[in-house]
């Protein structure tokens, strides 16, 4: 039986291609995606990664922030030079880091808003850092010396001698750059940028009191045990003594939880990808067998067992398994480079890393293209040899019986039924669940579904004649290959129109409430998020551009025992920067002093306007009593409690803003921008926005999951084409005596070929329309939950796009038919017609 398989697969070439396409699509949609996985959570543990080979012992704070007029700083100087003097101690280092904006040669950030990493450079006694290998130039030894790493200065074209620009927290400074070095960091071979200033110039850049770690080496001889025994003995108040193995284990520890979740996401896409591929490798081989049933009935006549028959079929199975899963593997690789280019592409800015083939993926492929192809094709071949030898050869494409659809149709039926409820529920795993329930129902449905479909598109078909009503009726020949055929495409259109509704809809929430609640035309803020010098919102109001602007500052603490954030905002401005919405009193009342709090915070304190309500804020000075000036409905841009500056800065270590919000005189314009940005002496630190930068910075994450759902959906889309190219050359095989007697009674080659084409159309559009269908039906099920959360979210139809997914669907069936067609019209009519 296996020569008669090896026989049979090398005999039938063209079958054996297009299932070979078919498995390997499959196989490359799912090894494509854990490719991909395992390539992303690489990269990112690599960016977080930090060698420890010189830290023995570390001295770190316990988390207490210091407060200088409290306590004196813990990791200073002195204790830096008692740890070094320790028995044992070899060395020991102050380290200290932070975002550090630098500009290219351009003037753009490098490194990204989160890349771009500044430390020090601490001397050793032989004048060396060991975190630092220098291979141009030195160390930077005074406020006007820089160093970068090998990488940013290849990248951006900065030599020994080059004058460079960087920002730490708003100033911008000019230094030289000192040297060039090699580094381990984790952050850079991920396509960051690490620059090294000189100690003092470190400390005072990144406004550091004291040193975020000190790291002591061991001597020879002494055991990192040992070395923490004596630095536990000098340790101050509220720090940790933590040895080299330790904080690597941590770091391991750390790393794989925050890219746990990550690769969940990206998991669920290899659950997608592996069932959209099992489905249409199954789907491939039930009609490879269909059209084999003749040829097996043929050796049961001749003696061969059922179980010989059966086995046959798995062994052909195993081969073309075997083939697709190298192929598909290879072409895996590809798709893992494709996605990674296309989130880069939405803005995504991925880490730099080497491609991470790891062996669960190598074996997934093997499984997916042998274990699952033989399971696909068992049940099919176990039905061909269960038909007798005499009835199978009567008939090569027996229709399926009645029983069967209703059955089929009774168990689809039940199974929405089931899926149903669960998208109510609170539980966003059950919703999910439910989800892939319904899914699943309607695929098991779609024989039925496409009855009505079909029949509905008859009036459509009037103006083909003769030819429209053939293909109308061949498509509903035989209901389930219809069906699975469609599903293919059904499931990815499902997917990608319910993305692409949520998108659509929260895209237009985010703008509504940017255009709601923001007046002011611009928001200036770190490229990182982090604090704002005050010096920024002084120099934009010595423009003569700018009507307003206002600082937004925050202080945290308990208001009325809850804890809760406090904003500190310029009262006679903040009026004319932001739009709240009041259900009582007004923002006018912050200049007398008091405070607008959001309804939440009202309801849940039972304040009301004119009620005052105290607030105990950290530093844990005398309790401030505000009173209630307004209040106002919150949403994601704007809640908790704004009050004037004067009663924050008090309150803060140190007065910084986390944004200044500013009003152009004009309005915004790429003039008043450019203003703005000329002002702050083209920080590539600060990161200006207006509103619909705002929108797109929130939206950003949502459009990069659907430019990546697009990209399974362009898999999707070629597996759906496979389809229908393999039931279309089926349905052609089985009616060769038709065609052949369609041919000699008048029909001539080019309504042969409509006829396959119109059929493939169909086919597609009814995949597109059931999938369309599910989706905007999911994607309102999904906003509606978001609606409780985003009270300007309301769900909108992308009719637009809906309609470049039909058409992308009729232009799938209008390819899928090409081939089938022109084999359909090149039928010899006189051999057709005696064509069993």
């Amino acid at each position: 039986m296996f020569r008669t398989a090896l026989r049979n697969v090398l005999a039938h070439k063209a079958r054996l291609l297009m299932t070979v396409l078919a498995v390997m699509l499959g196989v490359a949609f799912v090894s494509g995606t854990l490719v991909f996985t395992d390539t992303f959570g690489n990269a990112y543990k690599n960016k977080s990664a930090k060698s420890f080979d010189h830290v023995s012992v570390a001295i770190q704070p316990d988390g207490v922030p210091v407060d200088a007029d409290k306590q004196p700083g813990r990791l200073t100087d002195g204790l830096l030079k008692k740890a070094a003097a320790l028995p044992g101690a070899d060395s020991a280092i102050g380290s200290v880091s932070g975002f550090t904006a630098l500009a290219d040669k351009d003037g753009k950030l490098v490194g990204g808003e989160w890349g771009t990493t500044g430390t020090n450079f601490y001397p050793g006694k032989d004048g060396k850092d060991p975190r630092y290998d220098f291979v141009k130039g030195a160390a930077p030894k005074s406020a006007g010396d820089i160093a970068l790493d090998s990488r940013t200065a290849e990248r951006t074209g900065f030599r020994v001698g080059d004058n460079v620009r960087y920002s730490t927290d708003g100033p911008v400074r000019t230094a030289k750059v000192s040297g060039i070095f090699d580094t381990s960091d984790g952050s850079v071979v991920a396509g960051g940028s690490l620059v090294v200033l000189d100690n003092g110039t470190a400390l005072k850049a990144l406004n550091k009191t004291e040193y975020d770690e000190i790291d002591v080496k061991a001597a020879a001889g002494t055991s990192e045990s040992a070395l923490k025994s004596s630095v536990e003995k000098i340790l101050p108040k509220d720090t940790d003594a933590v040895t080299g193995s330790q904080l690597s284990a941590d770091q391991e520890r750390m790393i794989e939880q925050q890219t746990s979740s990550m690769s969940q996401v990206l998991l669920i896409f290899a659950g997608i990808a592996l069932f959209v591929g099992i489905f249409i490798i199954a789907n491939t081989f039930t009609m490879l067998v269909a059209q084999r049933t003749k040829e097996l009935a043929l050796m049961r006549a001749v003696g061969a067992s059922r179980r010989q028959v059966t086995r046959s079929v798995l062994i052909e199975a195993f081969l073309v398994g075997l083939v697709a899963a190298v192929t598909g593997f290879a072409l895996g690789i590809g798709v893992a480079v494709g996605l990674e280019a296309l989130m880069n592409s939405g803005g995504a800015s991925l880490p730099d890393g080497p491609l991470v083939i790891g062996p669960t993926t190598v074996l997934s492929a093997l499984v997916i293209g042998v274990v699952v192809t033989m399971l696909a094709a068992w049940l099919p071949g176990r039905r061909a040899a269960k038909i007798p030898p005499v009835a199978a050869m009567n008939s090569v494409h027996a229709t399926p019986t009645t029983r069967g659809l209703v059955v089929r149709n009774t168990i689809g039926s039940l199974i929405v039924a089931i899926g149903v409820p669960m998208l109510f529920m609170d539980d966003n795993y059950a919703v999910a669940g439910g989800a892939a329930v319904m899914l699943v129902g309607f695929i098991v449905l779609t024989p039925l579904l496409s009855r009505p479909f079909i029949a509905a598109s008859a009036p459509l078909l009037k103006p083909f004649g003769v030819t429209g009503k053939l293909s109308r009726l061949n498509s509903v020949r035989n209901p389930r290959r219809t069906a699975s055929t469609a599903a293919a495409l059904m499931i990815g259109l499902t997917l990608i129109t319910a993305m692409t509704v949520v998108a659509t809809s929260m895209g237009s929430a985010i703008n509504k409430m940017a255009a709601g609640s923001m007046k002011a035309d611009y928001s200036v803020s770190m490229a990182n998020y982090e604090s704002l010098t005050p010096e920024v919102r002084q120099k934009l109001d010595k423009l003569p551009e700018v009507e307003a602007s206002s600082p937004l500052r925050s202080a945290y603490g308990e208001v009325d025992g809850s804890f809760s954030t406090v904003n500190g905002v310029d009262p006679k401005t903040f009026g004319d920067l932001v739009g709240l919405d009041f259900t009582s009193g007004s923002v006018a009342g912050l200049k007398d002093g008091g405070a607008l709090v959001d309804a939440d915070t009202a309801k849940d304190k039972g304040l009301e306007v004119g009620d005052t309500f105290p607030v105990k804020f950290e530093d844990d000075k005398k309790t401030v009593e505000l009173k209630v000036a307004g209040v106002y409905e919150s949403n994601e841009m704007l809640s908790g409690v704004f009050a004037p500056t004067s009663v924050v800065d008090p309150h803060l270590d140190k007065v910084v803003d986390k944004q200044v919000l500013v009003k152009m005189k004009g309005g915004a314009s790429d003039r008043a921008e450019n203003s703005i940005v000329k002002a702050l002496g083209d920080n590539p630190a600060i990161t200006i926005q207006d509103k619909d930068a705002i929108s797109n910075a929130v939206a950003g994450g949502i459009n990069m999951l659907l430019n990546m759902l697009y990209g399974l959906l362009a898999m999707a889309i070629l597996i759906a084409v496979l389809g229908v190219i393999n039931t279309l050359a089926m349905s052609v095989f089985e009616r060769k005596h038709e065609i052949g007697m369609l041919r000699a009674i008048g029909l001539d080659r080019a309504k042969v070929k409509q006829m396959v084409r119109i059929e493939a159309v169909l086919i597609s559009l009814f995949g597109a329309v059931l999938g369309i269908g599910l989706g905007l039906f999911l994607g309102w099920v999904a906003g509606d939950s978001i609606s409780s959360s985003v009270s300007t979210y309301a769900m909108e139809i992308p009719f637009g796009r809906i309609a470049i997914f039909l058409g992308i669907a009729a232009l799938v069936g209008v390819l899928a038919a090409m081939w089938p067609a022109r084999s359909a019209a090149r039928l010899n009519p006189l051999q057709a017609i005696k064509a069993e």
